[in-house]
């Protein structure tokens, strides 16, 4: 368990807070590319580490994240025009660049050089993956671009989406790299007691630090015979998880992902993510599932909240319950397991009290995590950089393989899951090429 005062520290992301000014350190995040399609659209709110902002595209194509509100009387700058490079605020008129120059004041005297002294907050940001990604900390201690495998995957090799969770962003994550409740919140057919997760369903659960974050084996034991089943992990600094997605064999794997991002302390946006390391595209199922399909049952006019949601119990239905799945809350192709995981982890409040949970044997990676990210708001208090800000992320690979009793998976999978070895689908060699 987390006593009061550390529970309180790692759940608040606000400005100025200790995890809010470590988390500030790494590329977020922000939108989807489609949110802001062109020059000159319609400006979109965003709402990140406690930041109310707006994001818009001006009319050369760069892009700006600035404050919402306008330094001159408060208004929200979501009204603004967006136009000859600029965000215009609508009430007196001040003009805003992408970096956040104030460059016209019509509101003013010619002669007035005011506007000179005047500029609103501004982040920087990049598209990569179809996102588009901030930096909100010192720009003295930008990172590197965030050039996860899956974000330099060609279009047609990957699906990103977003939804609303309303919780805390710790929740989210604590519950990701819980890989123990799949044998049991995410069992969806109670009659196949064949699969691994459910012949096997207390695995051992081994962590493996590194300098970005950390491995992490769940080892499910099957019979001396058969060996072990063990799902390979890897969690990236501050809220990135890789999860194995297909591939139990010698085809080549998808690999699936997400990402936690604190809105507020109270909500948090989940970025899920899917690529291939094939050299033919995403089948259209796979994009369906993980990518495509979300929008179906996902309000993008209503901040990203899924249809199902607290509101409804998501859509939980007993009589399934009792016959067809562990949970009875809903898990179809449009929402996948998602929606279990969000129902669950927001039924435990929008914070949870970590002073009266009581941790058990396979929750290791739970405490490493909370040790990694408490050990970064030290770091970054004492002026150093945090885990993961570096690029040595770039390569890594998460992996599900039946392996022999007395194999470990981290010798028999080292080259798979750290140095990008077996796998080298075509587009991965153009990147290579091209100096991607």
């Amino acid at each position: 368990m987390l006593n009061f005062k550390d529970n309180q520290l790692l759940a608040q992301t606000g400005p100025g807070t200790p995890m809010g000014e470590a988390i500030r350190r790494y590329w977020l995040p922000a939108l989807l590319s489609w949110e802001l399609p062109e020059p000159d659209c319609t400006p979109v709110r965003v709402k990140l580490l406690g930041e109310e902002l707006i994001a818009f595209k001006d009319t050369d194509g760069s892009i700006g994240l600035i404050d919402n509100y306008c330094p001159h009387r408060r208004a929200s700058m979501f009204f603004g025009r967006n136009e000859e490079c600029g965000l215009r605020c609508v009430y007196h008129g001040w003009k805003f660049d992408v970096n956040g120059n104030c460059v016209d004041m019509p509101s003013e005297p010619a002669e007035s050089n005011f506007k000179d002294k005047v500029k609103i907050a501004s982040y920087p940001c990049m598209e990569l993956g179809g996102v588009i990604w901030t930096y909100m900390g010192p720009p003295e201690t930008q990172a590197p671009p965030p050039q996860f495998e899956w974000a330099r995957a060609p279009a047609t090799h990957r699906a990103v989406n977003k939804v609303l969770q309303e919780c805390n962003w710790l929740q989210g994550l604590e519950g990701g790299v819980d890989s123990v409740h799949a044998s049991w919140l995410h069992n969806n057919d109670l009659a196949n007691t064949t699969k691994f997760e459910t012949r096997s369903a207390a695995p051992r659960i081994e962590v493996e630090p590194t300098d970005y974050g950390y491995a992490y084996g769940s080892v499910r034991h099957l019979s001396q015979e058969e060996g072990n089943f063990v799902r390979a992990y890897q969690y990236i600094m501050p809220f990135t998880q890789l999860r194995p997605d297909g591939g139990r064999g010698e085809e080549a794997p998808s690999i699936g992902g997400h990402m936690w991002v604190p809105m507020d302390d109270e909500n948090h946006m989940v970025w899920n993510f899917i690529y291939g390391l094939g050299d033919e595209p995403l089948t259209e199922a796979q994009k369906y599932k993980n990518g495509d399909a979300a929008y179906e049952v996902i309000d993008i006019h209503n901040g990203f909240r899924c249809i199902w949601n607290g509101d409804n119990d998501y859509g939980i239905d007993r009589e399934v319950q009792r016959t067809q799945t562990f949970t009875g809350i809903l898990a179809d192709a449009r929402v996948g397991a998602n929606l279990q995981d969000r129902g669950i982890q927001e039924s435990m409040g929008q914070l949870v009290d970590r002073t009266r949970e009581h941790l058990a044997t396979t929750d290791n990676g739970i405490i490493a995590t909370r040790r990694m990210l408490l050990e970064a708001v030290r770091t970054v208090e004492d002026g150093g950089s945090p885990k993961g800000v570096n690029p040595s992320y770039h390569k890594v690979r998460s992996l599900q393989r039946v392996l022999p009793v007395e194999a470990r998976w981290q010798d028999a999978m080292r080259g798979v899951l750290f140095d990008g070895d077996e796998y080298k689908p075509a587009w991965l060699a153009d990147l290579t090429t091209q100096g991607g």
